[in-house]
């Protein structure tokens, strides 16, 4: 797909996102505990989610028609490994919107045969739009980003996720943890995977990493902090952080110290 086309078909699907954004404040208030079903102890979903998602596929699908989709609710047949794949989050931090805290989002990635082509993030409650397009960088509301500048993990503002749904590495992720607690300025979880990536990217947080997510978690964010002048991998400093479960996010100063934490953690 051409770079002009490519931009042009940001600029739509920013849209459609930003609309189903809206939609997601408007029924904030709106949901009751009735509404509520719990997939696992910590993952909750509503009509809000399946909503949200039914809405992103009908409107990306007559964007492109061609492409297929990956979604964390199943409201339309996977098929990940069609040539173009819509991979999409309707509601990361589905706890945090239930509980009444704004830090929720929208992610949106677009594959193109291994690579991410397309990148969407939506900070709904703050109307912050965070978007990437492969090989053209990366923005928020129109905005420009780039990943922090600071050197050292003294320095750095580290973001992880509590493992709720899979203990079974949660204690290479505790031996983490406490390395960056007493080796990094703080350790911050907010409870969105996606937006922790977008944070990364625009220089908020210096270092995400977690285990136990899915595409859907990742897909929108990971190409917003490569083309924002990041470094993205798996925990052995690899590409399969996608779909292999595990993700670590940097600028590109404090990328190479993070890797050797966490991987001499998960894979001594």
């Amino acid at each position: 797909m051409p770079q002009s086309e490519l931009a042009q078909l940001n600029r739509h699907a920013c849209q459609i996102v930003r609309e189903v954004g809206a939609f997601l404040r408007q029924e904030a208030e709106q949901v009751k505990p009735q509404h509520i079903e719990e997939k696992h102890r910590s993952g909750l979903v509503t009509y809000v989610d399946r909503t949200a998602e039914q809405m992103l596929v009908e409107r990306l699908r007559v964007l492109l028609p061609g492409a297929s989709f990956y979604t964390e609710e199943e409201t339309v047949d996977r098929a990940v490994h069609a040539s173009l794949c819509w991979i999409i989050d309707p509601l990361d931090g589905t706890t945090n919107y239930l509980y009444g805290l704004p830090h929720y989002s929208i992610s949106v990635g677009l594959r193109s045969g291994d690579e991410l082509m397309l990148g969407i993030v939506y900070h709904a409650a703050n109307d912050e739009m965070f978007c990437a397009v492969r090989h053209e960088g990366a923005w928020c509301n129109g905005q420009p980003i780039r990943v922090s500048e600071r050197s050292t993990l003294a320095q750095a503002l580290v973001a992880t996720g509590f493992p709720y749904h899979n203990l079974s590495r949660m204690e290479p992720w505790i031996e983490v943890l406490r390395a960056v607690t007493t080796q990094a300025r703080a350790v911050r979880r907010f409870g969105s995977a996606a937006l922790d990536l977008a944070y990364v990217a625009c220089g908020r947080f210096d270092v995400f990493y977690e285990y136990g997510l899915n595409a859907w978690d990742v897909a929108g964010g990971a190409l917003l902090v490569h083309e924002a002048g990041g470094r993205i991998s798996d925990f052995q400093g690899g590409n399969n952080f996608l779909n292999g479960g595990e993700v670590l996010a940097c600028n590109a100063r404090v990328f190479e110290p993070m890797l050797q934490l966490v991987s001499a953690a998960f894979y001594p």
